[in-house]
């Protein structure tokens, strides 16, 4: 039996998933996207579940990029089957109806960038580096990096950092809008676990609302996203989470969420 390159692990209701492939600096083979991809959407379909946390394995890197070994003896059809399979990844993650925080612990580049930029949040090790280097290796970024990277960090930045390929620090990242948040190593992993569990004691369906509009929001006219939070706004007052909510605030109680 193939060992997983994954460690997956429940912290209450924070889901913690680990590239686990350190000797590689957690390179993305094709095995190790099919297995992300089906930790996903188990996690999208546990209700207990109410964030994710996505790290590497080891004190080097986050994930180092696509595994160079495995793209160097494809071919054109074979290559693009590989992105394929790297953007279906990306894009499922990017719709998790749940907060999928990215805890950037070390080297985040090329198709480690791109699965980073992919979650919904991302909170970085001052030490860590990140950028897109496919291009001195006669390639370009293939997990949706130039798409991704354009949305978050603007045109210039983007072109920059795919145009050059060098690796930028975290501080710089920030600076650019890549990453939401710094801190030291040490407690890279305190700070992101306080913020997953407090995305996953809030209420279920209004995160799951906020991520929908965002999403929806980011790639149509603003007319069709207002309709769309219109529509989503709506709903919430169906649910008994939108009674308690307010309830709780006029009672001066601290609420019980419970995703219905």
């Amino acid at each position: 039996m193939t060992e997983s390159p994954l460690l997956i692990a429940d912290r209450g209701a924070v889901r913690q998933i680990t590239v686990n492939r350190p000797d590689k600096l957690n390179a993305l083979n094709a095995a190790t996207l099919d297995a992300l991809l089906a930790a996903f959407e188990a996690a999208a379909a546990d209700p207990a579940v109410r964030a994710v946390v996505l790290t590497g394995a080891g004190p080097k890197a986050f994930v180092a990029g696509a595994d160079i070994a495995e793209m160097n003896g494809l071919a054109p059809v074979q290559g693009r089957d590989f992105s394929l399979r790297g953007q279906k990844l990306m894009r499922r993650i990017e719709k998790m109806p749940k907060p999928v925080i990215a805890m950037i612990n070390g080297f985040a580049l090329g198709g480690g960038l791109e699965l980073a930029m992919g979650c919904h949040l991302r909170i970085a090790a001052d030490s860590a580096k990140v950028g897109q280097p496919e291009i001195n290796l006669g390639l370009i970024p293939g997990f949706g990096g130039t798409q991704r990277l354009l949305r978050l960090a603007g045109r210039a930045a983007t072109l920059e950092l795919c145009l050059l390929g060098a690796p930028i620090d975290a501080a710089r990242a920030q600076q650019l809008g890549i990453v939401n948040r710094v801190v030291a190593a040490a407690e890279l992993e305190a700070e992101t676990f306080k913020l997953a569990e407090q995305l996953a004691s809030s209420a279920p369906l209004a995160l799951r609302g906020v991520l929908d509009c965002i999403a929806v929001g980011g790639e149509c006219g603003i007319e069709e996203g207002l309709e769309y939070e219109t529509a989503q706004f709506g709903l919430m007052f169906s649910t008994d989470d939108m009674r308690e909510g307010t309830g709780a605030f006029l009672e001066r109680r601290k609420p019980a969420f419970r995703g219905s």
